[in-house]
């Protein structure tokens, strides 16, 4: 199952047989609002702090994949999850109340395909028949604990980033010949990788080079071209990470189009949305791929799609520590089962 130095092939093909996307009213009003299963009116959720409400967000969307699995959750051997909140705090409750026996995840935005290439990998192997796997992210949290709360008002510069309120969970299970559900076939693990960059508010540049690398590794270790994908998507680089990775990649040699290259947090919003940069948070990919991008496989719009969920590893506590800022990024291949 190991391909090269760090990417595995799943010859079992593992199915995504079940999704369940949650969001925030910023979400509803954007581009793929259609795509997510059940859509919150406001931050709060009910709850009393926003913390809880990034709680809610993933017990919800668990919930909706199991429902549509028509499974319950003693059924489900593992749960694969994280968020970017102090030791994944709300990921730690909401496996409270889900009762799964639990992996917790953090690699920031990158979280989405850690989780995905783990719960692969163990359907792959036969160490599990049904394995839940998903990340979350909430913006007021996110923006209490990394920056400033809303309420402050700080101004944010041209290359800052919209962290998505959003939760996405995916079923993995064994594949089931003549199914027509998305499967997965090879993830490549990224390694950390440390430009030297300082600024919190420019994460996507500071990602740019994790996503260039685990692409090219994930090439490299499988032996292909990038015409072997319709669709090579980036999570959390906005447009200025995005523009940067695109450029590394080409420099390297690989050949990617432009129309071929996307970012979900390009994605996720409209235009005229004040998102600066993008969107990001671990949420973002989790709720693109798990809502908008297998909606488009399964009608056809993509044969065959690599999703490079990409991490910015700092923390309230590096930054005061004014340390750089390492990033990581983690690539699994999808494709329709045949």
């Amino acid at each position: 199952m190991l391909k090269g130095r760090q990417s595995w092939v799943f010859n079992n093909r593992p199915m995504i047989t079940a999704t369940g996307v949650t969001g925030g009213p910023f979400e509803a009003n954007g581009k793929l609002g259609k795509d997510f299963d059940l859509l919150f009116e406001d931050l709060w959720m009910e709850q009393d702090s926003y913390e809880k409400a990034h709680r809610l967000l993933i017990e919800e969307a668990a919930n909706i994949a199991l429902k549509k699995a028509s499974l319950n959750k003693d059924q489900v051997q593992f749960l694969f999850a994280g968020d970017l909140i102090n030791q994944i705090t709300p990921t730690n409750f909401a496996a409270r109340t889900l009762q799964i026996p639990y992996f917790g995840l953090f690699n920031a935005c990158a979280t989405s395909m850690e989780g995905l290439a783990l719960a692969s990998f163990i359907i792959n192997s036969q160490g599990a028949e049904n394995v839940l796997t998903g990340a979350a992210s909430h913006n007021a949290a996110a923006e209490k604990q990394f920056r400033y709360p809303t309420e402050y008002g700080g101004q944010k510069p041209p290359t800052a980033q919209w962290t998505v309120t959003g939760a996405g969970v995916a079923l993995i299970q064994p594949n089931k010949p003549g199914q027509k559900m998305p499967v997965t076939t090879a993830a490549t693990i990224g390694k950390v990788i440390d430009m030297g960059l300082t600024d919190p508010f420019n994460m996507g540049g500071a990602m740019a080079p994790a996503a260039a690398d685990t692409i090219i590794a994930h090439f490299r270790d499988l032996q292909i071209d990038p015409s072997y994908y319709d669709l090579i998507i980036t999570g959390d680089l906005g447009r200025i990470g995005h523009d940067t990775a695109f450029e590394l990649i080409n420099k390297s040699g690989l050949k990617l189009q432009q129309k071929q290259f996307q970012d979900c947090g390009l994605l996720i919003y409209h235009e005229d949305q004040p998102v600066n940069a993008g969107a990001s948070g671990a949420g973002c990919s989790a709720a693109v791929l798990y809502g908008h991008l297998l909606n488009e496989l399964k009608k056809g719009t993509y044969g065959r799609i690599l999703v490079v969920a990409t991490g910015a590893l700092l923390s309230p506590l590096s930054v005061q520590q004014n340390d750089s800022i390492p990033c990581i990024a983690h690539a699994v291949a999808i494709e329709m089962n045949q």
